[in-house]
């Protein structure tokens, strides 16, 4: 009986005994449950004032994006993504500054980011496309990754200047995620003209079955000219739905970002305001979560378009 005691106090979960787990746990309710009642709505609730320490203001999200600057057309999503900008390029020339054949620290970091999204990227778009593909989906993605990330910091977004949150994250902001999906598409496009050339715009407007078939209609070939046509007619709108759906993506790929982001940034106002301990920081896990999550979708997404483009110009005989 001693030795399955003794086995059973040497169970580790997580790296922590179970009794460890259970008063951590109690712990965690127990803040959660003073934080839920000292707060705005727990002393809503009793009818008493709030502990100043859980007092929180009540949410009040904008959609638009806010100048705190009177008079200069500078936005605090901008100035979050150009802060954004300068630490992933400072993150970078750290790293590849003073290259050593053995990396460490920060050199081993960027090299690790290197690597895996090199090779992400050339199992999708092959070696040759690969490395042509590389800047600007890598690019997207830490983009969108570090837009999502700074405004995790403790305390950056309660920092404002003449009343107005002076850092915002640029994803809520609906003018960045489609200025990038914009970049998306143009570069989609180009790949795709580079690769087939002029013939690429017959993936949208592919009218030779059609001809064919009036062709064959002006020969005297009624059955055949028929079926040529019809042949076309469907060629014609599969065409324009290949069209639709080019500009479409412009549309997804915006409202995709945009409406997640925004959804995640006001659903962890609204768990500060009703518990603003303790329970916050599981919401800012899952917000860094997502913030990966759509930082990936965005930058994969592109990239298949990129590699389908190239593809279908390649499959097609000349």
């Amino acid at each position: 009986m001693t030795d399955k005691k003794k086995r059973k106090e040497k169970k580790r979960y997580f790296g922590c005994t179970l009794s460890v787990l259970v008063i951590l746990g109690i712990v965690f309710l127990a803040l959660a449950v003073i934080s839920f009642i000292g707060g705005n709505v727990g002393a809503l609730i009793l009818g008493k004032d709030a502990i100043p320490i859980l007092a929180v203001h009540q949410p009040h999200p904008e959609l638009p994006a806010e100048t705190p600057f009177p008079g200069l057309p500078i936005t605090n999503t901008m100035i979050t993504a150009w802060i954004g900008i300068v630490v992933v390029i400072a993150l970078f020339v750290a790293g590849t500054r003073k290259m050593k054949f053995i990396p460490s620290g920060i050199q081993n970091f960027v090299e690790v980011v290197y690597e895996v999204a090199a090779n992400f990227i050339e199992e999708v778009a092959g070696k040759e496309y690969g490395r042509k593909f590389f800047a600007v989906c890598t690019t997207i993605f830490l983009f969108v990754l570090a837009n999502a990330w700074i405004n995790l910091i403790p305390g950056v977004e309660t920092i404002k200047m003449n009343g107005m949150p002076l850092f915002r994250n640029p994803n809520t902001d609906i003018n960045v995620p489609l200025m990038l999906a914009m970049v998306s598409f143009c570069y989609v496009e180009f790949w795709g003209f580079k690769a087939k050339g002029f013939k690429y715009i017959t993936k949208f407007f592919d009218f030779g079955p059609l001809f064919q078939g009036l062709r064959q209609l002006f020969k005297g070939r009624l059955k055949i000219g028929l079926s040529g046509l019809g042949m076309g007619a469907i060629a014609v709108f599969t065409g324009i739905l290949e069209l639709l759906s080019e500009f479409i993506r412009i549309i997804s790929f915006t409202f995709r970002l945009f409406g997640n982001m925004t959804a995640g940034g006001m659903l962890t106002l609204v768990i500060i305001f009703l518990i603003p301990w303790v329970v916050p920081v599981i919401f800012y896990g899952l917000e860094a979560f997502l913030g990966f999550i759509q930082a990936m979708i965005f930058g994969a997404l592109t990239l298949c378009f990129l590699a389908m483009a190239v593809k279908q110009a390649e499959e097609e005989p000349a």
